[in-house]
This record gives C-alpha cells, sequence and structure tokens, in this order.
C-alpha cells in the first residue's frame, strides 16, 4: 500500500486528502502506476464482494493493438472513487498529526486491513489466507475481538467498536459466558469486561450492554465460579484462591490438555481487571459489590503468591516466574520436557503485565524477567520456543500488553524501542503487513489482524493514556525525543477518554522552548500528566502552566491540579 498526494496526481482538485492504494506503486515524477485494478463503488454499503465499475491502468507497453490504455480521465475517475470510499469508512477515526505522518498512516492503514478482511465489515477473522489463518476455526478467537475493540475505542472508531462487539456477542457468545472457539482463553475473558466497560465509558451507550447483559453476567460468572474452585484447593496448594484454566487457546490441540490447565498468574491478573472495571458501571449495580470483593481477595492473592514464587538463584535478576509451585525458569522446563506447563510464556506475561494490577515494584521485577531471560526480542515480547543461533522471533500480536506497562512504569526508552521494533520488524516493506510471528533474520510471517492493531493502539497511548485506577491522564508520556527535537507539530485531536474528548498538542518552539496546549471538551479529570521529554542531552529546567510557574516532577513531567478548568497551556525552558 502507498500513499499518493495531491501534486502527484491532480492538483486542479483542491481538498485532497491522502490516498491509501492497495497493492499500487509510483514511480518518480511520471506518475505511473504498477498494473492495478481501481473501481468505483455503485454502492456504499460495505461488503466483502462490493458492485464496481472496473478500469485498468498500466505502465508497461501495450501488447500489439490489441490491448488499450484506458482513458485517464476514467482511470482517475475511479482512482478518486476509491479514495473516497475508504475516507468514508475511516473519517471517525481521530486526527493525529506527527512529525512522520507516516506513523498516522500506519494506523489509518491497519484499520483499513482490519476491513478488508472482515467479511461484510465486521465478521471476525484473524488472518486473510487460508489456512493459516482465514479458516473457521479461528473466528471467534478471542484476541481478533479485544485487539479490534481496544484500538477502535482508543481511536474514535465507536461506530464499529459496537458493531464487532455486536456480532460477537450474538453469534460467539453463549448463554452460558463461554464462545465458540476451540481452546477459551481465561484471561481472555477478563479483558473482555474491561473492554466493554470502557465502551460504555467512551461512548455512554449502555443500550448495547443492556442488550447483551445477561451474557456479560455470565462471562463474569465463569470467573466467579474459577474463583470458587481455586477457594475450595487447600491452603497448602500453590494455586489456593488463585483462576486456573487454559491462558492459551492452542493447549486444547494438545495431548493432554490438563497439563496446561494452571493457576498462571495472568488469569487472575485479567480477572481482577475485568471485575474492578465492569463493577463501575451502574448497569451492573446487583452484582457489584460481589465481583469487587473478588477482585480485591484475589490482588491480594496474586501479589501474595507472587511474592513468594520468586527466585533468587537463578541469575543476578530476580526471576519472577508465570505461576506458582515451580522451581524451573520457562526456559529450564520447556528445555527438560515437551509438555511443559510453562509452554507459551510470552502470552503469560504479557498478560499479567497487560492487566496493571501489580503494586510498581513487582510489575517492574515482572518486566526485568521478560528481559532478562529471554521473553522479549528487539525490546518486543518473543514468541517463546526452542532457541536458535540464526533467529529470534517477535511475537506481533498480544505484546501490546507489555508496552502498555512500559508506560505506567515510565520506561518510556523501552516502550520507544518497542514502537520501532515492532513498525521495522513486525511488519513488511511497502504493504505494511503485520505478521503474528517474525523473525530478526527475516523470512515469511503469518498475517493476522490482532498483530495490525498493535500501532494502532500503543501510538494513541504514547499519546493519550489514562491512568486505570486514578482520576488521572497522561499526555505526551511516550513521545520520542527526537519527534519533539524536529520542531514541527506532535498533536491529537479529540482523542476519547472517561471524561469526554481532549486534544492534546506539543511542539518545539524555539530551541530550548517547548509549548504543550491541552483542551477538554467534557468532563475534566483530576489531574493531568504532561510530559516533558525535551531532545537527546537537554532536560526542563522551568516550566508554567497557564502562566503560572510549576513544579518539575523527577520524571520530566508537569503534574497539574485541574480544578476545573477545561483548557491549559504548558510553557517549558529547557538547558
Amino acid at each position: 500500500m502507498c500513499i499518493l498526494h495531491q501534486r502527484q496526481v491532480l492538483d486542479a482538485i483542491p481538498a485532497w486528502k491522502d490516498l491509501l492504494v492497495h497493492g499500487s506503486q509510483l514511480s518518480g515524477k511520471s506518475c505511473q502506476l504498477q498494473p492495478q485494478t481501481i473501481g468505483r463503488r455503485s454502492s456504499s454499503a460495505m461488503s466483502m464482494l462490493p458492485t464496481l465499475s472496473l478500469f485498468k491502468g498500466k505502465s508497461y507497453p501495450t501488447f500489439a493493438k490489441v490491448q488499450k490504455s484506458v482513458d485517464s480521465k476514467k482511470f482517475y475517475a475511479a482512482l478518486f472513487s476509491f479514495a473516497n470510499y475508504w475516507e468514508k469508512h475511516l473519517e471517525d477515526r481521530v486526527n493525529i498529526q506527527l512529525p512522520d505522518s507516516s506513523w498516522a498512516d500506519m494506523s489509518t492503514h491497519a484499520f483499513a486491513k482490519e476491513l478488508m478482511t472482515r467479511p461484510g465489515g465486521n465478521y471476525p477473522k484473524y488472518g486473510a489466507f487460508d489456512r493459516d489463518y482465514a479458516g473457521s476455526e479461528y473466528d471467534g478467537f478471542q484476541d481478533i475481538f479485544t485487539s479490534a475493540v481496544s484500538a477502535n475505542l482508543e481511536h474514535g472508531r465507536f461506530n464499529h467498536a459496537k458493531d464487532v462487539i455486536e456480532n460477537y456477542y450474538t453469534l460467539f457468545v453463549s448463554d452460558e459466558g463461554d464462545i465458540n472457539m476451540r481452546g477459551p482463553q481465561v484471561g481472555q475473558f477478563g479483558l473482555t469486561l474491561s473492554l466493554l466497560a470502557k465502551y460504555a465509558h467512551y461512548t455512554g451507550d449502555t443500550a448495547l450492554l443492556q442488550k447483551h447483559k445477561a451474557k456479560i453476567v455470565a462471562t463474569a460468572g465463569m470467573l466467579v465460579k474459577l474463583h470458587e474452585e481455586g477457594l475450595a484447593l487447600p491452603n497448602s496448594d500453590s494455586g489456593h484462591g488463585l483462576i486456573h484454566g487454559w491462558s492459551e487457546s492452542d493447549a486444547c490441540l494438545k495431548g493432554r490438555p490438563e497439563i496446561w490447565w494452571k493457576p498462571y498468574f495472568s488469569n487472575s491478573a485479567f480477572t481482577i481487571r475485568g471485575f474492578r472495571d465492569i463493577a463501575a458501571l451502574p448497569l451492573f449495580k446487583d452484582e457489584s459489590a460481589n465481583w469487587l470483593k473478588r477482585a480485591d481477595a484475589l490482588q491480594k492473592r496474586t501479589v501474595e503468591s507472587i511474592k513468594a514464587s520468586i527466585m533468587t538463584d537463578k541469575g543476578k535478576t530476580l526471576y519472577v516466574p508465570p505461576l506458582p509451585g515451580t522451581k524451573q525458569t520457562f526456559r529450564e522446563s520447556m528445555a527438560a520436557r515437551g509438555d511443559s506447563e510453562q509452554a507459551w510464556p510470552h502470552r503469560l506475561y504479557a498478560e499479567l503485565l497487560h492487566a496493571n494490577i501489580l503494586p510498581k515494584e513487582l510489575q517492574n521485577q515482572v518486566q526485568d524477567t521478560v528481559r532478562a531471560y529471554g521473553a522479549s526480542s528487539m525490546g518486543v515480547i518473543a514468541n517463546v520456543g526452542v532457541p536458535s543461533p540464526a533467529t529470534r522471533d517477535i511475537l506481533g500480536f498480544i505484546s501490546y500488553g507489555s508496552a502498555l506497562s512500559l508506560l505506567y512504569l515510565d520506561r518510556i526508552d523501552e516502550f520507544v524501542l518497542f514502537l520501532y521494533s515492532h513498525r521495522y520488524h513486525v511488519h513488511n516493506r511497502g504493504a505494511w503487513l503485520a505478521g503474528e510471528v517474525t523473525g530478526t533474520a527475516g523470512g515469511v510471517a503469518a498475517f493476522c489482524v490482532p498483530a495490525q492493531m498493535t500501532i494502532p493502539i500503543i501510538l494513541r497511548w504514547a499519546l493519550v493514556l489514562e491512568d486505570q485506577d486514578s482520576d488521572l491522564l497522561y499526555l505526551g508520556r511516550g513521545v520520542p525525543r527526537e519527534w519533539l527535537g524536529t520542531g514541527k507539530a506532535i498533536s491529537i485531536k479529540q482523542a476519547p477518554t472517561r471524561w469526554g474528548r481532549v486534544d492534546y498538542s506539543i511542539m518545539l518552539t524555539a530551541p530550548g522552548k517547548v509549548r504543550a496546549q491541552v483542551k477538554f471538551s467534557g468532563k475534566v479529570p483530576k489531574e493531568i500528566e504532561v510530559k516533558l521529554r525535551f531532545p537527546k542531552g537537554g532536560k526542563v529546567k522551568s516550566a508554567t502552566v497557564n502562566g503560572k510557574e510549576a513544579k518539575i516532577a523527577p520524571n520530566e513531567a508537569v503534574l497539574v491540579q485541574t480544578d476545573g478548568q477545561t483548557e491549559f497551556i504548558v510553557e517549558a525552558i529547557g538547558v
């Protein structure tokens, strides 16, 4: 996919917007297009089999007199119709402006790719190529649902998020709360509850949740049942009080799937997050007290169990295992037997970090474990398998939970490494197709939609990020220093939050001077943190907020008490 600009195509058309064209390439000033079929829509409805008026453009010589070039007016009319079609389906996304516009283009491309992959625009598909991964056996995969809802909500694409939820809860969620998918993943049920709560907060639409309330309560009820089973175990059992179950869907394909029915910390962590977030909605007032009580009990038990499980004899870095009751690292366990209960540790750690329910000290220790014991590649969660001297595998999907944790922990340089590594090592060149798992030595990777959703999700979080448990909004926390150093605008407009929409921008206005602006269009949080990561070598000397002197925090930020105000101008001087 490439981007065509106004000057390259037709200067006579004003108000031209960037155009994404699937599979096309331009060469120089000649505006030659490689062979490509461009079509004009005859219907505004989204369909996998649209009715088009087709024109073919060629940049190579014609064959004898049989082939005739299409009239250029018809070709470009169809081209612009094609552009208008996609613009219509993507016009509700938030406006992001960055020094390198390709980052925002990449997010737009991801949403277009998602629509192209989903039959009818909303039916889930894990990939696009049969069998991996367009086969129907993958359609109910929870990661398709959770990554799509997350990405579309964060970018303000509420209608599509609603369509995805409606489709999934109608076709894939049973009255008992489980899903039509082999190998349901326990942690993803908790993440689902959390995202449904975010949908209600962002959109104000509780009617959709009311419609599916019985199924939502049933899903939470399954987690309650699993919690009860954990509580029924003897106190001497390392899994007492924790959520047992599969973390990875592929466990059900093994000869003895019960091996992976274990009290993984990630299962309990996402259950805690889900219970707390969904309980905050008045719609579930009858169930909320029980859910919150269980969340508190689960958190206490999870933290207690993790602390008791930490190993001090595995290396210089403390080792946090993904489950209690083990004396081996995941590498040692997987090397010892092929059916290791610690298989798929990448998911176990990514989800544990994603839930963000641990004290910061423990959360940091988990991140350090991932980095020190071989669960990361190029700064991204690795797809952990048998070690190879030739390559390391990078996990394209679900790894965004680790990136979220890095932001919350203020490990920004590591977050920036994740951001760039994912873009340049997980996506192929030109077409920007994201692989489920990609090797550091190159080669072919299987495309999957959840991996495609990663850049939109973490790019939004880099600019605007909510604290999940406090009345606090982070602004610009993940912005790379180099972006600010360009002197070009960095902004996001109408980013949705649980308080309402917010505009945020930051710019280096002169050497050593930074100006950030924040504007809320609805309610405001109690506090906002405005990050001021000066270009490399510089640091903040002083800052003002709306003309008044502000205190600089040790983490290069200004923490602002909003006091009900809706607009803020932060100006900083560096040294």
